[in-house]
């Protein structure tokens, strides 16, 4: 399945979740996870849509580490299914 569609499908599940969805524009900033998720707990969390298979760039692997050393969660997603699942662990 081509990213495109990985990521419209979980982020329309997360939006029915009524989750905050941003994507995020890496214009200036190269690396950046796809989207910004907020719950209304107030949990926050990135998701990278891969298409499957595929993994992340050196850039954004080291964007990740930057994001989990400040105690950010960053999940790669390639695939519809365990994108709900991230969003049911944090619904």
């Amino acid at each position: 399945m081509l990213e495109k569609l990985i990521q419209r499908d979980v982020i329309a599940y997360a939006r029915s979740k009524r989750m905050l969805c941003y994507k995020m524009d890496a214009t200036n900033s190269i690396g950046v996870p796809d989207f910004l998720l907020l719950t209304a707990s107030g949990d926050v969390f990135f998701i990278e849509f891969k298409q499957l298979g595929k993994q992340p760039t050196p850039m954004q692997l080291r964007e990740h580490v930057r994001l989990r050393l400040n105690n950010i969660k960053v999940y790669i997603v390639d695939n519809v299914e365990y994108g709900k699942k991230i969003i049911d662990e944090h619904d």
